[in-house]
């Protein structure tokens, strides 16, 4: 049995590359490895790797996530500028006995250290749409903030969680947000599964809700039932303690590779795959009672939607 789950209609092309390892017999890692650098390769997602949109003065600063699931290890990067893959680093630091999650020129420092490939991240649609929005008056966060997450549990029961975000458009330099945080952006644990969110980081940190799914799973809730109880309980909480909840996606898959997911927001793309499905994107919203509903996105919708 091996199966995958990820974010956001972007995720397609990778979460099919990666069902082909998972099949040749790769470890998920590996396959979650090369999945996420499909997206952080393609210029045109504006949210994630080259094409990522920049900060407030116009650097493209890069997070992610890493955990194996078999062993807990964890490495993150925060805040990173100028190589191509974050999320290989992050996983390269999941090695390390210390100094697991690094940011800024210490990462810098340890990327080139490793002979990561070096690369200037910004891309000349990225530099066009700052220049666009520097006219507005004043400067504030673009509301867009879609991480690339993605879960995948391989042959040998072996399960790994990892994200790749460039964060909020127009942010202030040096902001981080949940995806690099272990038990909020991420969490894995292959006797039990894994989880991972998107949304609005300053958010999704108040909760840990990637760490909440996975101590619910570990109680015997479905992965559904799990993201369900962990995202409505802290979107109520929120809106209750101050007013307002904020974006939040999360996904989930156990160890029997089924999977879950839960969202406060009108649409959510994401994407399955597993030994008996093709990678599908499927979009998930609420109806007026509040219930999730969940369908099949169809080929108009695909069409209409390249860069979801």
């Amino acid at each position: 049995m091996y199966a995958m789950i990820a974010t956001w209609r972007m995720a397609l092309d990778g979460v099919s590359r990666g069902k082909e390892m998972l099949a040749e017999g790769c470890c998920a890692a590996d396959a979650l490895e090369s999945a996420i650098r499909m997206v952080e390769e393609r210029e045109e997602y504006t949210s994630v790797g080259y094409g990522g949109l920049p900060n407030a003065q116009m650097q493209v600063e890069l997070d992610a996530g890493f955990m194996d699931g078999d062993s807990l290890s964890i490495g993150a990067v925060g805040g990173i500028h100028d190589f191509a893959s974050p999320f290989a680093i992050a996983r390269r630091l999941s090695r390390e006995p210390l100094n697991n999650f690094l940011v800024g020129s210490g990462a810098e420092l340890y990327a080139h250290k490793h002979g990561f490939a070096r690369r200037n991240m910004l891309s000349e649609a990225a530099r066009a749409r700052y220049m666009r929005q520097r006219q507005e008056q004043p400067l504030q966060a673009y509301a867009g903030h879609d991480t690339v997450c993605m879960i995948a549990l391989d042959h040998c029961g072996s399960m790994c969680a990892g994200t790749s975000t460039s964060g909020l458009f127009m942010k202030h330099p040096g902001r981080v947000g949940d995806s690099p945080i272990a038990g909020s952006g991420f969490y894995a644990d292959s006797e039990v599964g894994c989880a991972c969110a998107t949304g609005l980081g300053e958010e999704v940190m108040k909760g840990c809700v990637s760490y909440e799914i996975v101590r619910l799973m570990k109680q015997g809730l479905t992965p559904m039932q799990a993201c369900e109880q962990a995202v409505m309980d802290f979107d109520h909480d929120l809106r209750r303690r101050r007013g307002s909840a904020g974006d939040m996606s999360l996904i989930a898959m156990n160890a029997q590779g089924e999977w879950g997911i839960s969202t406060n927001i009108d649409t959510f793309s994401f994407v399955t795959a597993s030994e008996s499905q093709p990678a599908i994107v499927w979009l998930a919203k609420r109806d007026a009672r509040g219930k999730l509903q969940i369908k099949q996105a169809d080929a108009a919708w695909l069409s209409a939607h390249p860069q979801e």
